[in-house]
């Protein structure tokens, strides 16, 4: 029996995660996608882990077949081919350091960048390696609120181990003062330091 996954609605790069783990696990896969930018990222993620692939769409919804072939080395895509996942970098010396000055990523339609960076974040966790440090800085520190669209995923990365640190100043400036859900509220000597010693710094 096909193990199904119902991948609608979901935003990228979710599909192709949730794909990519369940080939790890399973032979017959059929994934429900509606799409045709997921279909895409589905099919070079199969083909390039041995995996044949049938698609059908019926009403918008989009049915991939992936039937793993023997004598494959599982795991030999990394991702890198996908059109919204992350590169495999080989990290620099020093710790890798993400910094978030803003809840929007990138500019332009500020609530497609609020989207985006709630894909980007919560797609950290499948990320490996994981970055070292998360600094929020600016408007950045308001992801880390209690009530934040984000809260489980910094919390969830924090018991990973990755280290959040959140400005201090900007907390007091924006008032958000006993609000802050996740990492340590730190200072500038500290972020500077941090930013100073950082082998790759990664500003989405």
């Amino acid at each position: 029996m096909s193990e199904l996954i119902n991948a609608k609605g979901l935003n990228c790069p979710q599909p192709v995660i949730l794909t990519k783990k369940a080939i790890e696990t399973y032979s017959d896969i059929i994934v429900l996608v509606d799409n045709d930018t997921a279909v895409e990222n589905i099919r070079r993620l199969a083909s390039s882990n041995g995996c044949t692939v049938e698609v059908t769409e019926e009403n918008g919804v989009f049915s991939i077949h992936l039937l793993k072939q023997a004598n494959v080395i599982e795991g030999s895509d990394t991702g890198n081919n996908l059109s919204c996942d992350q590169a495999d970098v080989k990290a620099a010396a020093g710790p890798t350091v993400i910094v978030f000055t803003s809840t929007a990523m990138g500019t332009g339609d500020e609530e497609l960048g609020v989207l985006l960076m709630k894909s980007f974040i919560h797609t950290l966790l499948d990320i490996k390696p994981l970055p070292e440090f998360m600094i929020f800085y600016n408007a950045g520190v308001k992801l880390t609120v209690k009530d934040s669209d984000v809260i489980d995923d910094l919390k969830a990365l924090e018991d990973k181990g990755v280290k959040i640190l959140v400005c201090g100043t900007c907390v007091n400036f924006f008032k958000l003062t006993g609000q802050i859900g996740a990492g340590n509220v730190s200072n500038m000597y500290d972020i500077a330091g941090t930013l100073s010693r950082s082998g790759r710094t990664i500003k989405p």
